[in-house]
């Protein structure tokens, strides 16, 4: 078992930084205060595996929107062969495709086990009853579905920010959608900022919703948050980076400075990821 489960990692691939986020990089830069370093997947990898942490690595699809390429499901699901104990791979689909449901069922063949979706970018309403079908599938199949939620650093601070709408992306869907597919494991990346307080409310109702802590430099988090992962919501709370975007070694050490025991450590850190993942 690893010392940590990273949930969400992103690599600073070319072929990423440049299809996923292209003319739009310079202002989430900004608005991380990171220049972001580019690197090649197997540096990724050793940097994970020096640490002892295993890193999710999460890619959307959107196509539909935007006509973008993407990672696929295929090269993702191939990361865990390639670099065992030190990077495995969420798969996604595009929600307004009509292959979707086909393509979600193949993804728990290839096994992958979980889908990554942003509403933000994908520009939909996960807690639509036409979108009901996804999430009727992925808990049919088995697949835990991580959410952006809460604000979108692509393209932050700019006029109109690249034309995302950051409302699709209100954890608010997570009441109804965890209430009706109570078999499904939802997990709300980045604890749903700034709304986060609705999040945390809706984790506390609905034990299959999970937040997760990417996009915050840990000295940064809300005392509510810090509160009740500490207590309430330490068995429902996922280590997430959001690398490269945040390093590493600064959100360990500023981890450690929040004063949470050693198990609700422990249970944030792996124990929650294990289980989910089923490692």
């Amino acid at each position: 078992m690893p010392r940590a489960i990273d949930l969400h990692v992103h690599l600073p691939l070319d072929e990423w930084l440049d299809n996923a986020i292209g003319p739009l990089l310079p202002a989430t830069e900004a608005y991380f205060r990171a220049k972001v370093p580019r690197k090649t997947i197997e540096e990724v990898a050793k940097e994970y595996a020096d640490r002892d942490i295993l890193g999710v690595v999460l890619d959307w699809d959107d196509h539909s929107v935007t006509g973008r390429g993407w990672m696929g499901n295929d090269w993702l699901a191939g990361l865990s062969g390639r670099f065992p104990g030190a990077l495995m791979g969420f798969g996604s689909v595009d929600p307004h495709d009509d292959i979707a449901l086909d393509e979600m069922a193949r993804c728990a063949g290839l096994g992958l086990k979980g889908l990554k979706f942003h509403p933000t970018m994908q520009q939909f309403d996960p807690g639509e009853e036409r979108f009901y079908p996804l999430w009727a599938k992925a808990e049919e199949v088995g697949l835990i579905c991580l959410f952006h939620t809460g604000t979108c650093g692509i393209g932050a601070g700019t006029p109109g920010a690249g034309g995302t709408k950051i409302r699709f992306s209100h954890p608010g869907f997570l009441d109804a959608v965890g209430a009706d597919f109570p078999g499904l494991t939802l997990i709300a990346a980045h604890f749903g900022w700034p709304w986060f307080m609705e999040c945390l409310a809706i984790a506390l109702h609905k034990s299959n919703v999970f937040i997760e802590l990417s996009g915050w430099a840990p000295k940064y988090l809300p005392p509510e948050v810090v509160r009740e992962i500490g207590n309430r919501l330490t068995a429902q709370t996922l280590f997430g980076s959001d690398y490269p975007f945040i390093s590493l070694d600064r959100w360990f050490s500023e981890f450690d400075q929040l004063g949470l025991s050693p198990e609700a450590k422990q249970a944030i850190l792996v124990g929650n990821a294990s289980r989910l993942l089923q490692l």
